[in-house]
């Protein structure tokens, strides 16, 4: 019996160049003048420098926004009866104050709308509602904020509706030949580096269920169909019968490779239904198995080693500040889920107030790394550690690339393309706030931000979140302009002259590609980012280079998520299931259809308004933006690109 082989195929694809992923040109970074270099760390408490004075501003709950053209106007939330600016409220029809209104509406539907109207009327507010008016404003801020009894409510609510012991991936992908990503695509995840050549085919000894002995037995299934972890398998000898074909978890405990049986004395006998068709089942395997592939005999002890995770409980970590995305405050290892962490904020007597992000998130450093960049830092009121507690190692977390900020480097002031952590169905135009050490950069959504800059966040210079200015137009995806910015179509070059402002250079972007094994459609396991503790039923709907579009199955397409394709927010089908954590069914339908048609018709009348506003073509873009310089154009990749595509705008050298 021989083990798996190597995956020959995939390392010849891993061997090839990769290409420039961005498709840019250095012809932005020439439209201003240069700004000057960013100032040095502050100190981590120290105020950040209030936007200009001479923007509008509006004051609503003690938070304060601006908006450029002051036209905000009031909205009221149609779930818990919340009044703020409209510009504020989520999504494009602004009928919520936050995302999880929107969701708890959609699973309540009607009975939602009347209570929020009865508190509207003057009636005594639900006990939701005044958790909800205590929140800030900008209730995007879900996208961190996991305000524990509204994520509470909302979890039941879904589960209720939908639960979670009626689904079943098996069934999910059978009745709508699915494709699930392959467990290679997730190399943070339990055997996503040593998956090996397991595939259809293979042979594996699993407990015997068509069987009437009292006793434990075994008999050998064949791999018909894999989806992640979890596989289709068929008892040998049923031949074209699938009858009793089962789907199981091939890293369960009761899977075991061929020749296990005997070795640890275990019986293997046929199943009832097709014990006559044979009378020498003995000689029946050794021709079927002659020459066929089985599971590495070490799998189990390498499924558990896999699953073994450095972080511990009561470590102490230094985590995004899910009410004021610009500092961070001390948290404690609360439980460690699959490699995913709870985090409670050290101040939480109650241990309530909480975050979820997976050990090698970005969100997460070791005690002391907002002192050494000059990021912002909550003091904690605990004037010493609780007995217990202890820092978390720094070597445990994860590592970013080392930058050289000697020469050009980004700087205050610059403009780029970034996703907005608050809404990640979006990616928007954007501007360097304030450069720190070791190569992060605080970035600030243009036409949204906090007067206090309260709303800042802090991504790495190799960040894949990040793009150069024109990134979007080239990979027909659709910007976000700066709220209240009223000439549309969107140019950049037109905004950068408004705004005497340069673009970031192209050059200090990542670009890089990994062959990372996506394909439009594939089924997978992912985390709701907007409330990071759900993990939820998703597809891959858009591939840009490395880039994935994640939409959660069941739920409108303004949940979708921009993340990236090494993102450990993302897990194969079955993840849940290996590792005890709670999965989230697809929506029901009943919760898709009590989205108002009106609220329909809008978003497409909205929708085809942008699409109206046709991006120039790279004719048009090289005609307005290049004076006698010569550049080549690339013809972008399309979609169904999954490795190593890239579409570029590449300057020819004289």
């Amino acid at each position: 019996m021989e083990n798996t082989k190597d995956l020959t195929e995939h390392t010849s694809r891993a061997e090839r160049k990769r290409r420039d992923s961005f498709g840019m040109f250095d012809g932005y970074d020439s439209c201003s003048e240069d700004t000057s270099s960013s100032s040095s760390s502050d100190e981590s408490e120290e105020e950040v420098a209030p936007l200009p004075s001479s923007l509008p501003i509006i004051k609503n709950n003690g938070q304060v926004y601006t908006y450029p053209d002051g036209k905000s106007g009031m909205a009221t939330c149609e779930m818990c009866g919340m009044v703020g600016v409209r510009d504020a409220f989520y999504s494009k029809t602004k009928r919520f104050c936050s995302v999880s209104c929107s969701r708890s509406y959609s699973s309540n539907s009607k009975k939602a709308s009347i209570l929020a109207r009865l508190q509207v009327a003057g009636k005594p507010p639900t006990k939701k509602a005044k958790v909800l008016q205590k929140q800030p404003l900008v209730a995007k801020l879900a996208a961190y904020a996991q305000y524990q009894a509204t994520l509470q409510n909302q979890a039941k609510t879904k589960a209720a509706a939908v639960p979670v012991e009626g689904f079943s991936w098996g069934n999910y992908i059978n009745s709508n030949s699915f494709t699930a990503a392959p467990v290679t695509c997730f190399k943070h995840a339990p055997m996503g580096m040593c998956w090996g050549d397991i595939s259809e085919g293979v042979r594996v000894e699993v407990p015997n269920t068509d069987c009437s002995l009292p006793t434990k037995v075994f008999w050998i299934a064949g791999i018909i169909k894999l989806a992640g972890y979890n596989a289709l398998l068929r008892y040998e000898g049923f031949e074209n019968d699938s009858s009793l074909d089962f789907w199981c978890n091939i890293c369960g405990s009761d899977i075991h490779p061929v020749g296990w049986c005997a070795t640890s004395g275990k019986p293997l006998v046929p199943p009832r239904t097709i014990q006559h068709k044979y009378t020498n089942w003995k000689a029946f395997l050794v021709k079927r198995l002659t020459g066929a592939k089985t599971l590495p005999p070490d799998f189990s002890q390498k499924v558990s080693e896999s699953m073994q995770y450095p972080f511990k409980t009561s470590m102490r970590v230094e985590v995004v500040d899910k009410t004021h995305l610009c500092r961070t405050r001390v948290a404690v290892v609360e439980s460690v889920i699959g490699g995913r962490l709870r985090l409670v904020y050290e101040e939480s007597e109650d241990k309530t107030d909480d975050f979820w992000c997976h050990m090698y998130s970005p969100l997460i450093h070791h005690i002391g790394w907002s002192r050494s960049i000059g990021h912002r830092f909550k003091r904690s009121d605990i004037t010493k550690k609780q007995e217990g507690h202890f820092d978390a190692p720094p070597h445990l977390f994860m590592k970013v690339k080392e930058v050289d900020a000697a020469g050009e480097w980004f700087k205050e002031g610059m403009k780029l393309e970034a996703i907005d952590p608050l809404n990640l169905s979006a990616i928007c135009v954007a501007t360097i706030r304030k450069v720190l050490a070791d190569g992060y950069l605080m970035i600030g959504i243009d036409g949204s931000e906090a007067a206090d800059g309260s709303d800042w966040f802090c991504y790495h210079a190799t960040s894949p979140s990040i793009f150069p200015v024109g990134f979007c137009e080239i990979n027909m995806i659709e910007l976000t302009p700066p709220r209240g910015y009223a000439k549309l179509p969107f140019k950049w070059f037109d905004y950068l002259r408004e705004t005497d402002s340069i673009a970031a250079p192209v050059k200090l972007f990542n670009k890089e590609v990994p062959n990372h094994g996506f394909h439009v459609g594939m089924k997978l396991e992912a985390v709701d980012l907007m409330e990071p503790r759900l993990v939820c039923v998703a597809t891959v709907t858009r591939i840009i280079h490395r880039l994935l579009r994640i939409h959660f199955d069941g739920w409108e397409d303004e949940y979708d998520q921009w993340v990236d394709c090494e993102s450990p927010d993302l897990y194969p089908v079955g993840w849940c299931q290996l590792t005890g954590y709670q999965l989230q069914p697809p929506a029901p339908q009943s919760s898709r259809d009590s989205q108002s048609s009106s609220s329909k018709q809008k978003k497409k009348a909205k929708s085809q308004q942008y699409k109206g506003h046709k991006k120039m073509t790279s004719l048009q873009l090289k005609e307005e933006l290049i004076d006698g310089e010569e550049y080549n154009f690339l013809q972008g990749a399309s979609d169904q690109e999954s490795n190593g595509s890239a579409s570029y705008y590449i300057k020819q050298e004289p």
